[in-house]
């Protein structure tokens, strides 16, 4: 028999250095009930993680993907990272085809290696 071990992740928001935080934002833009959408799985996944599909698609090293259904059918996309317990929330879109778009996706990567890069430095 396979036990897992269940953590609770705290969630941040990645953070540019100029101080900006590109998923507030985006989330700020949304509706109500998409707003409610997108925090109810991300709650799920930082109460649960590790998760599998279909609420969560590993991307690259380090890189995850929240996959949202919103209202009227649209899809948005949370892409995050994990840093020691915390959960960091990178990049959020709504997906407008089958594949994530490349400029979505280095994007995302870029944000995640500059997270991993600070918390590297932390330590020392």
């Amino acid at each position: 028999m396979v036990h897992f071990q269940y953590e609770n992740y705290s969630r941040s928001f990645f953070s540019s250095s100029s101080g900006q935080e590109p998923v507030r934002e985006w989330l700020k833009s949304l509706t109500r009930d998409d707003r409610r959408s997108v925090g109810e799985d991300i709650k799920t996944v930082e109460i649960g993680w590790p998760i599998g599909m279909p609420l969560i698609r590993k991307m690259d090293t380090k890189l995850w993907e929240v996959r949202i259904n919103l209202s009227d059918g649209r899809i948005a996309r949370v892409i995050f990272t994990v840093a020691d317990a915390d959960m960091v929330l990178l990049h959020g879109f709504i997906k407008k085809s089958g594949k994530t778009p490349a400029n979505d996706l280095k994007l995302a990567k870029t944000r995640r290696d500059n997270v991993l890069r600070e918390q590297e430095g932390g330590k020392r």
